[in-house]
Order: C-alpha cells, then sequence, then structure tokens
C-alpha cells in the first residue's frame, strides 16, 4: 500500500482557531530542544509571524494563548511515552 491509496482526513476547524493554528503549522519545526526532547516553540520565530500579520493587541494576545494551548497539547503528546 502506498500513501496515495488512502484518503486524506478532513480536518475542520472553527473560525477562531483558524488563525492560531495556520500559524503554529508554519512552524511546526521550531521547536526548542532539551536533552529530552522538544520543551517548547521557538517564541522568536512565533512573535516574528504574528507581527507580520498586524493584529490588534487584542487579537495578538488570543492568537498567542491559543499557540500555547496547541504547543502545550504537542508536548504533552510527544512525552507520552
Amino acid at each position: 500500500m502506498r500513501l496515495e491509496d488512502y484518503p486524506r482526513p478532513v480536518v475542520e476547524l472553527w473560525p477562531d482557531s483558524e488563525l492560531p493554528f495556520s500559524v503554529f503549522a508554519r512552524n511546526h519545526t521550531q521547536w526548542r530542544m532539551g536533552f529530552s526532547g522538544p520543551v517548547g516553540l521557538d517564541y522568536a520565530v512565533i512573535y516574528r509571524d504574528l507581527d507580520r500579520l498586524r493584529l490588534t493587541e487584542d487579537e495578538y494576545d488570543e492568537a498567542m494563548d491559543a499557540i500555547r494551548v496547541i504547543e502545550r497539547a504537542a508536548l504533552e503528546y510527544f512525552h507520552k511515552s
């Protein structure tokens, strides 16, 4: 079997989640690494990406809060073994 033999999963996002998810997806390789694996996202990269979007202060804060939730869930998944 090849990857093409399987249907792509459908992912639906709530409108409020689209921005934080897209920022996370664009920066999914930007992890700070420790001896036991990833310890968190490189926020300098995330901040730069958000700055380019010219968000209001409230939008910026909401996006960062949501990105931190995604980051926490990803870290729990990475370290659950």
